[in-house]
């Protein structure tokens, strides 16, 4: 079991630096999620098991073949196995979970263990794994706390989520340390909901102006 760092994930997560987090309610809208990816170039999602329509709308965003589809907030096998089986190309965990991440690596799936802690990044990298989430970042010292961590932990890139929002995540981006920033205030069920997507779309098109 080796973690291979071509895979097309994270060569699109280091290009693209958002990660869409997505809990979704109704299924009713994912094509409009999928156009509003698609035309704002951020064609990477990771819908999280947060709600119990998760496997069906990894199932359906998958389809087209045009997103690269994800799981978020696996915490068991079973999750971790459905969501692969439906369609997910990688898996984000809130936590360092070794069924999850051996079944990843089996399957050649980028998985990105939830970290706070040196011993967490640790228990991560003893798989070979690079790239870790961080969360929640706002709670866990932030930036100057990936600062810290990025000298032992040298070769590791770092996924903060959480207290991510539009007003900091440049700043996190800026840092060498970090691949991408995730999280909810990149798309949101709600705001597309509320006028089908117009919006969400033009919240989504100034987040990626900001990065280039």
């Amino acid at each position: 079991m080796s973690v291979n760092m071509n895979h097309p994930v994270y060569e699109q997560l280091a290009k693209t630096k958002l990660l869409p987090l997505y809990t979704v309610t109704d299924l009713d809208y994912l094509a409009k999620v999928e156009e509003i990816l698609l035309e704002n170039d951020v064609p990477l999602i990771e819908v999280t098991f947060r709600s119990d329509l998760a496997n069906a709308a990894i199932k359906q965003l998958s389809a087209s073949g045009k997103l690269m589809v994800g799981a978020g907030t696996v915490r068991t096998l079973a999750e971790a196995k459905s969501a692969v089986e439906n369609g997910a190309k990688f898996v984000v965990s809130p936590a360092v979970v070794p069924d999850v991440i051996e079944y990843c690596l089996e399957q050649g799936i980028p998985v990105f263990p939830g970290t706070a802690t040196p011993r967490d990044i640790q228990s991560a990298a003893d798989y070979g794994i690079k790239v870790v989430k961080f969360f929640p970042a706002d709670i866990y010292g932030g930036l100057k706390a990936i600062n810290a961590l990025s000298g032992p932990f040298y070769d590791i890139n770092f996924l903060p989520t959480g207290g991510i929002n539009e007003d900091n995540f440049v700043e996190y981006l800026e840092n060498p340390h970090v691949m991408g920033v995730g999280g909810s205030f990149i798309l949101s069920e709600k705001i597309v909901k509320e006028d089908n997507g117009e919006r969400m779309s033009q919240i989504l098109r100034s987040l990626v102006e900001k990065i280039k």
